[in-house]
């Protein structure tokens, strides 16, 4: 069973068919183009710099940017089980990851995820089945992530996401709406876009 069947319990079985596919398998590849990628403001520099080096933020945006997605599955140095999700932004002279590890905390029943690489922020997850068989995601309580210090960050300080993934049957691809915000400067990082797995490409 996979960790995000785990976590969500019967509510899995409310999602569309080919959602219970995505996230029942722990390993899984796609290609596709971000409608839009939406950047941080300019005041967040400093932060973007670091987040390149650690594969997790970045300054560039635009409409058409193709990319792909890579869940893979890892054991923890605990035994636990991880799923590595590689994300990769294809802009036109430069190529941007966002990248996580994610894994299943059974007490409390979240997902938890450690942003980038190394992990610079980790953030609890929960997820949800909306009435349209579409899956959503929040994040809650974050945590700036210094080697093994691991730092409660204030609610003024978080940047907390909301995503949306759905299946449309018209165009036979998913689709991912994600936005990332900040309650004193807004929209940290957004984008919006269509993938295909390999199996149908």
């Amino acid at each position: 069973m996979s960790i995000y069947k785990q976590v969500m319990g019967n509510e899995f079985f409310k999602l569309h068919p080919k959602l219970q596919q995505r996230y029942e398998s722990t390993s899984f590849r796609a290609t596709g183009v971000m409608y839009k990628i939406q950047g941080a403001p300019k005041l967040l520099a400093p932060l973007l710099r670091l987040g390149v080096k650690r594969k997790l933020l970045f300054p560039e945006h635009g409409k058409n940017i193709h990319f792909t997605i890579t869940n893979t599955p890892r054991i923890g140095a605990n035994g636990e089980r991880q799923i590595h999700w590689e994300r990769i932004f294809y802009f036109k002279e430069k190529k941007r990851f966002f990248n996580a590890l994610m894994s299943l905390d059974m007490e409390r029943n979240i997902i938890k995820d450690y942003l980038g690489e190394p992990s610079l922020v980790y953030s609890d997850l929960m997820f949800f089945t909306t009435d349209g068989g579409a899956l959503q995601i929040l994040s809650k309580k974050q945590r700036l992530v210094l080697g093994k210090l691991e730092i409660p960050l204030p609610k003024f300080l978080q940047g907390l996401a909301t995503v949306t993934e759905n299946y449309n049957e018209k165009i036979h691809a998913y689709q991912i709406k994600v936005n990332v915000k900040n309650p004193l400067i807004g929209t940290v990082f957004a984008y919006e876009g269509e993938f295909k797995d390999e199996d149908i490409l």
